[in-house]
């Protein structure tokens, strides 16, 4: 069986491969390019899943980056235990059909606590102090020894946020590399983020000089990797959760549903938080969804007063309640009772607060 690199370049759309991507174009030039229909919600959690499933949110279960946890009434987004997805693997059926088959993770998401060989994600290190130190978990653990000696601590604020650079998706590539040498996977998973961001910060213009920098930089690293996975005997495959789109307007659900008198908040130090617990409806939002999730036993006449608010608010393009979320895929105990979906011009915000001066503490 000849091995896989299963590359993730995510933000990479066909219209950005071109004068500022020459090994990218070249290698799609080799092969084909064929345009991926992405599932409702089109974020990293949910779009990974379903890739490496082949099922819809309402049956592997990850319906955004985020969702309340409703036994806790707390909101998480980005958690990284694998148990979290349902649904048969690609990996796993791919032991089915050749007992020798092996899967190495390389920062894909729900990493951890995973039925794959080997993996590494980023895992800080939390110090009693309150200090976030840069590292990463690995399977097996040792392996996080060995990337760290050759690589330097994986460079975590690199990875997302206003610190982001290429130095991550470079560190990620390496890794694969030695993933290869290592362990010699049937399928190697490699998730390079670099170019999202900026396609966030920025906006796709391909006239923005940062845009094309990132497009340089990246097409630099998955290049160096498709052309070192080649020489080892492995296809490739190149593959993008979502693409970016210019929007030009911020929609807030959780303030107009204060507004309205459903959203609590609770004060500290000055500042205000959001209390799922005593919300009546409130709005966990992802860029262009959001599922809005009403207190238990709200009664169908305070749920209706919920969705005249959340269809009247300019930017939403329509709102889907229980079974119906299903023509979304999203028909599952984890999303919100009502979906909300933004105009193609728009995205949701989370803000809930009505004066900045109160605004939580968000470094």
């Amino acid at each position: 069986m000849q091995p896989l690199l299963l590359l993730d370049i995510v933000g990479l759309t066909s219209r950005l491969i071109g004068e500022h991507t020459p090994r990218l174009a070249e290698f799609a030039g080799q092969g084909a390019v064929r345009t991926l229909n992405s599932i409702v919600p089109a974020v990293t959690c949910s779009v990974q899943a379903s890739m490496l499933t082949g099922l819809m949110p309402e049956q592997h279960g990850i319906v955004g980056n985020g969702w309340l946890f409703r036994e806790l009434a707390e909101v998480w987004f980005w958690r990284q235990s694998n148990r979290l997805v349902h649904g048969e693997r690609l990996w796993e059926a791919g032991k089915r059909h050749d007992p020798d088959f092996s899967c190495a993770n390389l920062f894909w998401w729900y990493n951890m606590a995973s039925s794959h060989d080997f993996g590494a994600t980023p895992r800080p290190i939390y110090k009693a102090d309150g200090r976030k130190l840069p590292d990463c978990h690995t399977r097996p653990a040792e392996w996080r020894d060995r990337l760290t000696a050759e690589l330097g601590p994986f460079p975590l604020f690199h990875f997302w946020g206003p610190a982001t650079s290429i130095a991550s998706s470079r560190w990620i590539a390496e890794a694969s590399k030695l993933a290869m040498a290592d362990f010699r996977p049937s399928l190697l998973l490699s998730y390079l983020p670099h170019l999202d961001y900026d396609l966030q910060r920025y906006g796709p213009d391909l006239g923005h000089p940062a845009v094309r920098q990132s497009l340089r930089d990246i097409d630099a690293v998955a290049g160096d990797l498709i052309a070192h996975a080649r020489e080892r005997g492995y296809q490739v495959m190149v593959v993008s959760e979502y693409g970016i789109t210019p929007v030009r307007r911020a929609v807030h659900l959780n303030r107009h549903l204060r507004e309205a008198g459903l959203l609590q908040v609770r004060h500290e130090a000055g500042a205000e938080i959001l209390d799922p617990s005593q919300c009546q409806a409130f709005a966990v939002a992802d860029h262009q969804i959001a599922h809005v999730y009403l207190q238990p036993g709200l009664g169908a006449r305070k749920a209706a007063e919920v969705e005249e608010a959340l269809r009247s608010i300019p930017g939403v393009a329509g709102v889907w309640q229980g079974r119906a979320r299903g023509e979304l895929g999203l028909n599952h105990e984890r999303a919100g009772d009502f979906v909300a979906l933004a105009e193609d011009d728009a995205w949701f915000s989370y803000y809930y607060w009505l004066d900045d001066a109160r605004a939580p503490d968000r470094r």
